[in-house]
This record gives C-alpha cells, sequence and structure tokens, in this order.
C-alpha cells in the first residue's frame, strides 16, 4: 500500500509540473525555454543543497551517472524544442507512447516478461489517452517537432530505466540535474525565445517546478523505481495526462467535457486492469 501510494504521489507531482508550465507559458509569463532552464538549476540548486546538508555525497563517478544525466537532459531540452511548434495534447501522445515503448522494451531486453494482461492494459490505456488529447479539427504534425518529443521521450524512458538501480535516490537525482543543467543551458541558448521576457511570477513558476515537483519529485520516482516492474513504471506513468487534466478543472478552470470524462475512465481503467486490480478484487492471483 505505502509502495502504491508514494507512485500515485509521484505521478502527481509529474502532472503538477504540466499545471505550472501551462500557468508560466501559457499566458505568457515567461518563454518556454527559460523555463526549461531554470527549472533544471533550480531542481539541481535544491537537491544539493539537501544532500550537502545530510552530509553525503554527490555519486558523479557512478556509471550510472552519464546516461542518467544525458536522458535527463534530453527529456528536458527535447520537451521545449517540441512545444514551440506542437500542439500540447498531441505532444502529451507522442511523449507518453513513445516512454511506453521505451519502457516496455527496456523491460523485454532486461528479460522482464510483462503478462498479456499488462500490454492489452496498456493499449487501453493508450486509446483512451489518444481520444482525450486528439485535438478537433486538422492535425498538424510537425516534423522536427515530432522528433524532439520522441527524442524527450526516449530521454525520459532511459532516465526511468536507469534510476530502477539507484541506491541513494536524493544524491542520485541531485547529481543528474547538476550534469544536466548545463546540458540544458548550451542547448537552449540556441532555441528561440530564450529571450522572452520573463515575469517574476513566470520565473517562481518555474522555480518552483523545478525544485519541488522536478527535483523532489524525480529523486522520490528514483526511490520508487527500484521497487517496480520497468512495465509497470510505465503504464502507470499514462495516468500523468488525467491527472493533469483534473487539475486544470480545478486549479485553472478549465471546462470539463463527457469526452475528457470517458476518456479518462478508459486510460485509469486500461491502468487499472493491466496492473490486475480486477483480477485482485475478485480474488484472483494473477500475475
Amino acid at each position: 500500500m505505502r509502495l502504491a501510494l508514494l507512485t500515485a504521489l509521484v505521478m502527481v507531482a509529474f502532472a503538477a509540473n504540466s499545471i505550472l508550465n501551462r500557468m508560466a507559458v501559457g499566458p505568457g509569463h515567461i518563454g518556454a525555454t527559460d523555463f526549461a532552464l531554470i527549472r533544471a538549476v533550480a531542481g539541481a540548486v535544491t537537491l544539493a543543497a539537501l544532500v550537502f546538508v545530510r552530509g553525503r555525497a554527490l555519486p558523479f563517478l557512478s556509471a550510472r551517472r552519464i546516461p542518467g544525466a544525458l536522458g535527463l537532459a534530453l527529456y528536458l531540452v527535447g520537451f521545449s524544442l517540441a512545444y514551440l511548434a506542437i500542439d500540447a495534447g498531441i505532444g502529451a501522445l507522442i511523449l507518453f507512447g513513445g516512454v511506453q515503448v521505451a519502457m516496455f522494451a527496456g523491460a523485454v531486453l532486461s528479460g522482464e516478461a510483462p503478462p498479456v494482461r499488462r500490454w492489452i492494459g496498456a493499449g487501453l490505456a493508450m486509446a483512451g489517452l489518444g481520444w482525450l488529447v486528439w485535438p478537433a479539427g486538422e492535425v498538424a504534425l510537425p516534423l522536427a517537432a515530432s522528433g524532439a518529443m520522441l527524442a524527450a521521450a526516449l530521454g525520459w524512458g532511459i532516465y526511468s530505466l536507469v534510476g530502477r538501480r539507484a541506491t541513494d535516490p536524493l544524491a542520485e537525482t541531485a547529481a543528474n540535474f547538476i550534469l544536466a543543467a548545463p546540458l540544458c543551458g548550451v542547448a537552449l541558448l540556441a532555441l528561440p525565445g530564450v529571450g522572452t521576457p520573463a515575469s517574476g511570477l513566470g520565473v517562481a513558476l518555474a522555480v518552483l517546478s523545478g525544485a519541488a515537483t522536478s527535483g523532489l519529485g524525480y529523486a522520490l520516482w528514483y526511490g520508487v523505481l527500484p521497487r517496480l516492474a520497468a512495465s509497470v513504471s510505465g503504464l502507470v506513468q499514462l495516468s500523468v495526462p488525467v491527472i493533469a487534466m483534473i487539475g486544470g478543472v480545478l486549479l485553472l478552470g478549465e471546462a470539463l467535457t463527457l469526452r475528457m470524462l470517458g476518456a479518462g475512465l478508459l486510460t485509469l481503467g486500461g491502468i487499472a486492469y493491466g496492473l490486475g486490480a480486477f483480477q485482485r478484487t475478485s480474488g484472483s492471483s494473477g500475475s
């Protein structure tokens, strides 16, 4: 039960990142690339301070540091690049679809054999997610932006797979952020929109996202990942857009439609089925 609650808390933190991003970038309080860079720096500073206060060292020399930091930087940069030219809903679909593929591929390559139920649940959840985020009318899929979001999905998949071997979640996440922040800075300085004037509110929201829902949220993610199968960690992340949708309705005054309700229920139902919730409820001992 504790693992389930911690995992749910992480998913809420991930969804909060989307809400904070929309609150900051949507009304023009800060540019998308500025938000990403401040988010990375704030996460690095906050986590490093916590590690030092606890008297622990930062594991820069760990063999996991290079793929962890590169995966995180690829995610942050690709995410910002994509949203310069792609619809938010389609971006979420590409991102979480790509993450799902990466996590399931990692599971298979590592010798994990996800049960058929988990594949079916993932398919149902992806169908619900597609229904939830697909925009009405003509859909534009810029090749460069779509590629950037796929790169972000690959980066996050790598970051999550590396985290399954984490032994000191806080210190390892801090080291990842510290190494990823300058990589983000170099990449983002070359992108249009970096010079967009940022208001105090925009900067504050970016710092909150980086320090709390990204930095601490990702550290907690590294804490639960070793206890989750790769396919399970990929499946539960499909709940993030639904949680973000609920947050948008409650906090941003976004309208709740029957389509959103139906798609959200289909997504969550697919996740529940994939995790075996219905079998456990009925007393089955399914895998």
